[in-house]
């Protein structure tokens, strides 16, 4: 039985791989950035990025199968502002080194960032922020485990005094703020600390205006310099100003009271070595400490003379002092009063 085709139908013969459709197969004369532009790469097709100058050839699906990632959003399907230059080169990662790029795409590969011995763990961790990629222990291996627990711990170190602020100090804060203070001085006590002060002779100024918090967690989180630095870097962004976090002695309680000459009693306090937070959220700081001196009225008096109590008549214009020998030396400054009669000839 003969088989005919109907109109417009077209009879595929020869093998398998003939019949199927070739979806990369470009014929020629077509245009080459209408059939493929250079924004996408056709699947399993390798492309170039260049880091810090040098050449990168690999495979967008290592970056696709991370989409979370910087890179994986960039050669993902969407891929809306990955755009490649003339060379047909994708410029990517400014800023990163190219030894540290190269220890970024073994991310790719097996999940894991292996640091070498010679990389920055600190650089490495900032190309990790920029490129999203995850930096923990899960994904982090390094020789170095005295730097890699450092980047660590800044992590912890952040979002626990974030929990801080949020819950102990911001509160200190506000009661400061709703009494009209634009800053605070916050002493940090542990909860065991007893302030006992003696009514009639309480410690130097200065000390009663401090602010007091008790927590031992926020007391030993302050033990060390660098979570006071991480905690200053964040009240920064928070937008406060002229931070201060450091250790210093606050008065407990009375020690001995000793008598001076003349009956007076100076007392003596227990002082304890405990962290303290200053900060201020003044919007006018410079314009408070400023002193217009067009608006104070000056209580000196200009004239002299009008201190005296008895009635004194208009100032007298009195003639300057000259010296002879200024005579001598200069005749025309000397007064008309005093100069010699003219010689007619």
């Amino acid at each position: 039985m003969l088989f005919v085709p109907r109109h417009g139908s077209q009879l595929m013969m020869g093998s398998d791989s003939e019949m199927l459709p070739r979806p990369d197969f470009q014929p020629e004369g077509r245009d080459e950035k209408s059939a493929c532009p250079l924004s996408r790469p056709l699947p399993h097709e390798r492309v170039t990025l260049m880091v810090d100058g040098t050449h990168f050839v690999v495979d967008p699906i290592l970056f696709t199968a991370h989409p979370d990632t910087m890179l994986g959003r960039m050669f993902g399907p969407a891929r809306h502002f990955t755009r490649a230059n003339t060379r047909g080169e994708y410029e990517i990662a400014e800023g990163i080194g190219a030894s540290i790029f190269r220890v970024v795409l073994e991310f790719y590969k097996g999940g894991i960032l292996q640091c070498p011995e010679g990389v920055s763990v600190s650089e490495l961790r900032e190309a990790c922020d920029y490129l999203c990629i995850n930096f923990d222990y899960s994904t982090v291996r390094c020789r170095d485990l005295s730097a890699l627990l450092h980047e660590l711990s800044n992590d912890g170190a952040k979002l626990q005094f974030e929990a801080f602020l949020e819950r102990l100090v911001v509160p200190v804060m506000v009661s400061s703020a709703q009494e009209g203070e634009r800053e605070c001085h916050i002493v940090v006590l542990t909860d065991d600390d007893i302030v006992d002060w003696d009514h009639d002779n309480p410690p130097p100024m200065g000390e009663e205006y401090s602010q007091i918090l008790y927590s031992t967690k926020l007391y030993r989180f302050f033990k060390y310099i660098e979570n006071r630095d991480v905690a200053k870097a964040l009240l920064k962004e928070r937008g406060l100003k002229n931070i201060r976090i450091g250790i210093e002695g606050y008065p407990t309680c009375k020690e001995k009271v000793k008598r001076r000459p003349g009956g007076r009693s100076e007392v003596i306090y227990n002082y304890v070595q405990r962290p303290f937070i200053q900060l201020s959220w003044e919007k006018e700081e410079g314009k408070s400490r400023h002193v217009d001196f067009q608006c104070v009225r000056s209580k000196s008096v200009p004239n002299l003379m009008a201190s005296v109590d008895e009635p004194t008549g208009p100032p007298v214009a009195l003639a300057p002092q000259v010296d002879e020998l200024d005579w001598l030396i200069s005749p025309d400054t000397r007064p008309h009063s005093q100069a010699p009669p003219a010689n007619d000839c």
